[in-house]
């Protein structure tokens, strides 16, 4: 490759977590059985949810496509990163790269969405039980998965085609296991303000808003909980919300951890280590979190293996 700038590129490096030779056969291993885990794990969840009919319900609607998405999003990284190290490979091509990227970022703002659209359920069940149905209607549980999707996919279109303006030169080796946005951006040649403008704007934005939304719900939830008089009624309104707030504390509390240290160390490898646990490790556990504390699949469940 020549040493000038290039508008386009062919390929990029991805240098991975480890580039230590020994180390690369546990990584796969590990990696692999995770990858296992987490798509079987979620499939399970979406297939008790659908065979069974008591579970036809707005709050299990959205467990499904959470599953569903979480399915999707460590699909669009772990293959390759296995693959990369069965054939000793480190190459991505541009267009693979790109299309990583999109996808990435398009089950990160679903996953965002539908936290906060289930907060809202919860809210709308605990706090307005007599008017659930009326108000989580068929037909306006569609309309918020609908609007989750198209925003995050016209969100994700967006900052990929900022990404494609960009020009990069020789030095194409990105320190992460998939084309994190950040990565390839520091990787240009050209003047890169506007992605990082276009980027803060729409983590603080799309992010802030789902989480803002999060957290007044179960404001209004806890505070209406407090003014239950039995003890039995408030363990039964605070178990409906128990495996919600666990996911959501994993996603934006292993999201948050990342990206503080990856500020605090300013080292990318450590950063591609860190960002392992809401990529990987969070959809793995999120099928365990529900169906551990949940009556409802563990009873599901048992009739799909039966």
């Amino acid at each position: 490759m020549e040493p000038e700038n290039q508008t386009h590129v062919s390929e990029f490096i991805l240098l991975g977590l480890s580039e230590d030779t020994e180390v690369q056969p546990l990584l796969f291993g590990l990696f692999l059985v995770m990858y296992l885990v987490t798509f079987f794990g979620n499939l399970l969840i979406v297939l008790a949810i659908f065979s069974d009919s008591h579970l036809h319900t707005p709050m299990y609607f959205f467990l499904s496509n959470l599953s569903f998405t979480d399915m999707c999003f460590i699909s669009n990284t772990i293959p390759k990163m296995l693959l990369n190290i069965q054939t000793k490979s480190k190459i991505i091509t541009y267009e693979n790269c790109v299309t990583q990227m999109y996808f990435f970022i398009l089950f990160v703002e679903v996953d965002n969405f539908l936290l906060a659209v289930m907060a809202y359920d919860r809210f709308v069940a605990i706090c307005h039980p007599l008017h659930y149905t009326v108000i989580m209607n068929p037909q306006f549980c569609g309309l918020l998965l609908l609007a989750s999707w198209l925003l995050s996919a016209l969100v994700s279109l967006f900052q990929v085609l900022m990404v494609l303006q960009l020009s990069f030169c020789t030095e194409l080796e990105i320190p992460h296991f998939f084309c994190e946005l950040d990565q390839v951006v520091q990787l240009a040649c050209s003047d890169t303000f506007l992605n990082d403008l276009v980027t803060y704007f729409a983590t603080g934005i799309l992010g802030g808003i789902p989480l803002t939304g999060i957290l007044l719900s179960y404001s209004k939830i806890i505070s209406s909980i407090l003014r239950v008089s039995s003890i039995g009624g408030k363990c039964k309104a605070f178990s409906t919300c128990g495996s919600h707030l666990s996911v959501v504390s994993l996603f934006y509390g292993t999201g948050l951890g990342v990206y503080l240290s990856s500020a605090a160390t300013q080292n990318s490898r450590a950063s591609a280590i860190a960002s392992v646990t809401y990529t990987v490790v969070t959809p793995m556990l999120n099928p365990f979190i529900y169906s551990l504390r949940n009556r409802d699949i563990k009873h599901a469940l048992k009739k799909l293996f039966s």
